[in-house]
């Protein structure tokens, strides 16, 4: 059983209260992977992982991390994702690491991959294709949306190129471009075809940009995008440039409660106060000084559903008023209204099946963490 570190154990239900409620299910699955064992490590991608983990659960995503995942734990974060995405409105992936193209099509490479030969790429390598497939199955009209921060110069591409003789001119420099299909938007931290930069910092230029603008509130994707690229622009003298295609049908904004039509009084909560974020900065040294990737996970995915089951508690609250509103302004009889008293209830079912599965998942995880259970605020 995982213990955790007591100073985080004292703040994780105050990190509870930074996490923003949303109106719509949102769901991410975000990878860092740093410490290869065949290729050369690459110290950004894990922190790259952290930063927009951390941006995108502020911004009400439930958030899967995987950090320095072989080709196991790859698949098995792709499938918790793939399972997470029912009844998902928003599906967002982003990935920091080696990646390397070959006949045109993009894979990622899990930390203990090899590629010593070509037909190692579909045992060892993971297939962009293949997680925008689980992202847009039985999704239509929903929105998905992924980063690639993996275009770093990549040895493992020059050994497979090498067994492959004349056939290596299949193996692009850098990323292609993926054609996606309708409602889905990908961007790459550089042009297709070239190779971006680590970075000097603690993060790459484009994930530093990318956690930035996720923060901005009133801008939609494609406005973060073009302050993506002028920063990426400006921090690498114009090497690299920042890529995306596009095939959404409306706008995205990662700041719901900024967005035009968001319903005054919803989304993100009062900023917290200076207490609470000391406490907040108290548990996130903390995180970043364990050396189990695991129990860092876990504590953040316990924190969320925790947020999630608050959220509910809130809005089912918020609904019910609704329904007595309703009731007042139109009366108790009149198909209209019951209609939309019905649409009220409906969308309640839906809310309270979910809290049902998150509520199971908390007590597994304040188990396997050593935490105390049942806290009151996931009872009401």
């Amino acid at each position: 059983m995982l213990r955790i570190h007591p100073i985080v154990a004292g703040v994780v239900c105050s990190l509870l209260l930074a996490f923003p409620a949303a109106a719509e299910k949102r769901v991410a699955l975000v990878v860092g992977n740093s410490a290869y064992v065949n290729a050369n490590p690459l110290p950004n991608p894990v922190h790259d992982a952290g930063e927009m983990a951390k941006a995108l659960t502020e911004s009400g995503f439930e958030v899967i991390v995987g950090l320095d995942l072989d080709k196991p734990g790859f698949d098995t974060k792709i499938r918790d994702f793939a399972r997470a995405l029912d009844g998902a409105d928003v599906a967002l992936f982003f990935y920091a690491g080696h990646g390397l193209q070959v006949g045109g099509r993009n894979y990622l490479v899990p930390v203990d991959a090899s590629m010593q030969k070509e037909r190692d790429l579909d045992f060892e390598g993971i297939s962009v294709d293949f997680v925008l497939k689980q992202m847009e199955i039985d999704r239509e009209n929903k929105t998905n949306v992924v980063f690639l921060d993996a275009c770093r110069d990549n040895p493992l591409a020059r050994n497979l190129a090498r067994s492959m003789g004349t056939r290596s001119v299949n193996i692009g420099k850098g990323l292609a471009q993926v054609e996606t299909g309708v409602g889905t938007f990908i961007a790459y931290s550089t042009q297709p075809g070239n190779v971006a930069l680590d970075g000097d910092g603690a993060n790459s230029p484009f994930t530093t940009a990318l956690a930035k603008g996720v923060r901005v509130p009133g801008r939609n994707l494609t406005a973060v995008m073009v302050d993506v690229r002028k920063d990426v622009l400006a921090a690498t003298q114009g090497k690299q440039v920042p890529w995306d295609h596009s095939s959404l049908t409306g706008d995205f904004f990662f700041q719901l409660a900024a967005a035009p039509g968001a319903i005054p009084g919803g989304g993100a909560p009062a900023p917290a106060s200076a207490d609470l974020q000391e406490r907040l900065r108290k548990l996130e040294d903390e995180l970043r000084k364990t050396s189990d990737p695991e129990q860092t996970a876990k504590v953040v995915e316990l924190a969320q559903l925790k947020e999630q089951v608050r959220s509910a508690v809130d809005a089912n609250k918020a609904d019910q008023a609704k329904i007595f509103e309703v009731q007042m302004e139109r009366g108790r009889g009149g198909s209209e209204t019951s209609m939309e008293i019905g649409k009220i209830q409906v969308r309640m079912v839906r809310r309270n099946q979910e809290t049902a599965k998150a509520r199971d998942r908390i007590a597994e995880l304040e188990k396997d963490l050593g935490l105390p259970s049942g806290a009151e605020t996931d009872k009401k």
